[in-house]
C-alpha cells in the first residue's frame, strides 16, 4: 500500500530541458569564477542492456527526472535510504517513469529485480 502511495504522490515531468545561459555572474561581488553547468531542469535516465545511463545525474531543486525503461529483461526503481523513499516505480519492460524532486540532497537508488544495478540523482 504504501509503495502504490509513493507512486501516486510522485510528479510526472513534461521532459523539457531549461536553456541555461544568461548574464555573466562576474558581476557578483564576494563570489569566486561563475559556474557555467548549471543543474538542470530535466533529465533522462535510459534504462536498457542492465543498467541505468547515466548512472549518476544532477538536476535543480524542483526538477524532473525521467527514466526512459527499453530492455529484454523488466526493471524498476526504487530509492535506497530514508531520503529516497520517494522512489518506487511500477516495473517496466518499455515505458517511462517520472520523479521531481522538491528538497535538495542525494537519492541513491537500484532496480529491486537486479540490485547490481544502481544510480545516483543529486539535487541541487
Amino acid at each position: 500500500m504504501l509503495a502504490a502511495a509513493a507512486v501516486l504522490l510522485a510528479g510526472c515531468g513534461s521532459g523539457g530541458s531549461e536553456n541555461t545561459t544568461g548574464p555573466s555572474a562576474s558581476a557578483s561581488s564576494g563570489s569566486a569564477a561563475p559556474t557555467t553547468d548549471a543543474p538542470q531542469s530535466a533529465v533522462t535516465v535510459r534504462v536498457d542492456n542492465m543498467k541505468f545511463s547515466p548512472s549518476s545525474v544532477t538536476i535543480a531543486v524542483g526538477g524532473t527526472v525521467t527514466w526512459k525503461f527499453s530492455d529484454s529483461a523488466p526493471h524498476a526503481v526504487q530509492g535506497i535510504g530514508d531520503a529516497a523513499m520517494g522512489l518506487n516505480s511500477p516495473i517496466f519492460r518499455d515505458g517511462e517513469w517520472s520523479h521531481t524532486f522538491t528538497t535538495p540532497g542525494t537519492y541513491r537508488y537500484l532496480c529491486p529485480l537486479h540490485p547490481d544495478m544502481r544510480g545516483t540523482v543529486t539535487v541541487q
